[in-house]
């Protein structure tokens, strides 16, 4: 016979309560979508009601219940419920600002305010829906108006083709419309106040491009007669230019741009910092007294169905109490890590200068207040401040992670100061390509792709090492 064991295996598992589960839930959520949270919590639990009365309602009116004081033995308690997690200001006033918008739609809607005539107007609409994501028109003017006759019954001459282009090419952003990238350039140099170094600029795109492509410095100056000195101010004006003026716009929103409410605000005044949380017609909830009642009566007669209903009030109050102990953790959550990035980005705060910011990771401010980098991760998910100088996302003030050649965490801002101290110090005559500076970071003790170079320079605005070769 075979020998049967029975094998018992003891498991340690962390089982969230209800209150941290809430609070996680809700950490995550930017203020205004906080208010919809509530909301939903108002519709979806009878016991809450919103706090709409005056001040001498709440001294003439009933009793109302405070969640705080809900037990077994005490199921009457006897003041009211609020969720006080807000600044000093009853309402105050707050900016909101669109976080992205369609190349199209920003575009339209400069178009409804220019006077032009009705026929004018549909071309320059076919136009903007014809442009490609970078904003330009890479199509001729002749299939335009063909286009335009077969698919929106629109007859119009290449001559008016072009006059409502030109309409376009006079909106935000700069360049937008242009049909290659050297009447995108054009565009833009056309649009800056005249200098000497700009109509150099203009004079070398119009007249010899081709050889501007190609790197033929020399002979741009042999054909142009400027000094070399000239001509170093006048490439640099070129290649501060935005090349793909449409990819400012995000077109990965088609619908209305998203209207963001900054979740704190940050003022700077005589030295000092003064940092709030703006209350969004959050409401504040009380205990309905219906409800209320209902225990009140339960206490009174403890009869079988009282005591039934009683239970169901005391599970709802139970939930309630949860949700408004999980606002105000969120509320002290956010305040906290909040105030740590203050501590730690305290020169750059001051005046904004990206110069005073400091690498920064989610571990940093874990370490300063004692939460998890999870939660960190939460607060600074959606999460916007309006400063002094400013409305930025927290996430622009945490750094991605990376390693050194020796193991040690580093910011994507130090890596990105690196290669800008790389490309500063080069041989302008042999500027680096993205595979030499991976070799100049390896140097530097950073262990970084090549196209993480390269992404990291675009973001940076540097050009491409063959832009960036001077006489």
């Amino acid at each position: 016979m075979s020998k049967q064991g029975l094998e018992l295996t003891l498991k340690q598992t962390q089982k969230l309560s209800p209150l941290q589960i809430q609070t996680i839930k809700l950490i995550e959520l930017p203020v205004q979508d906080l208010e919809q949270r509530i909301r939903q919590e108002l519709e979806s639990n009878p016991v809450l009601d919103e706090d709409t009365s005056s001040e001498e309602d709440k001294e003439e009116g009933p009793r109302e219940v405070s969640l705080d004081t809900i037990n077994d033995d005490d199921p009457i308690p006897s003041y009211k419920l609020k969720v006080n997690n807000y600044g000093k200001d009853e309402r105050p006033e707050y900016n909101t600002f669109s976080v992205k918008e369609s190349l199209g739609e920003s575009l339209l809607e400069q178009l409804s305010y220019t006077d032009i005539d009705d026929k004018l107007r549909s071309i320059a609409e076919f136009i903007i829906g014809s442009l490609d994501s970078d904003g330009y028109l890479r199509r001729s003017l002749d299939t335009m108006a063909d286009d335009m006759v077969f698919r929106a019954g629109i007859e119009a001459s290449e001559e008016e083709v072009m006059e409502a282009l030109k309409v376009i090419q006079g909106f935000e952003p700069v360049g937008v419309g242009a049909r290659d990238l050297r009447e995108c350039l054009l565009i833009q140099l056309r649009s800056k106040k005249p200098s000497e170094d700009r109509d150099n600029a203009i004079m070398i795109l119009e007249n010899h491009f081709e050889e501007f492509k190609s790197r033929h410095f020399t002979k741009i100056l042999q054909l142009t007669g400027i000094s070399e000195e000239q001509f170093k101010r006048a490439l640099k004006r070129i290649t501060r230019l935005n090349a793909a003026p449409g990819g400012q716009i995000d077109d990965s929103y088609d619908d209305q741009a998203q209207q963001i409410v900054p979740d704190f605000l940050l003022r700077y005044e005589n030295g000092h910092f003064d940092l709030s949380m703006p209350r969004f017609k959050v409401p504040e909830l009380r205990i309905n007294h219906k409800y209320a009642a209902m225990l009140e009566n339960a206490a009174l007669n403890p009869s079988r169905e009282n005591k039934e209903a009683a239970s169901f009030v005391k599970k709802k109050m139970d939930s309630a109490k949860w949700f408004v102990e999980a606002i105000k953790q969120r509320h002290n959550t956010l305040d906290c890590t909040m105030r740590a990035i203050l501590e730690f980005q305290h020169d750059y705060f001051i005046d904004g200068d990206e110069a005073n910011l400091r690498p920064m990771v989610l571990k940093d401010i874990a370490q300063i207040t004692g939460f998890d980098i999870s939660t960190i991760s939460r607060v600074v998910s959606s999460k916007y401040i309006e400063t002094h100088f400013g409305i930025y996302p927290l996430k622009y003030f945490v750094s991605e992670g990376l390693s050194s050649s020796s193991g040690e965490e580093v910011s994507t801002r130090e890596i990105k100061q690196a290669i800008k101290q790389c490309v500063e110090q080069e041989d302008k005559r042999k500027p680096l390509t993205d595979d030499q500076l991976v070799s100049e970071m390896e140097k530097r003790g950073y262990k970084v792709a090549r196209r993480t170079i390269a992404k990291y320079r675009d973001q940076l605005d540097i050009p491409k090492a063959c832009l960036r070769r001077n006489l």
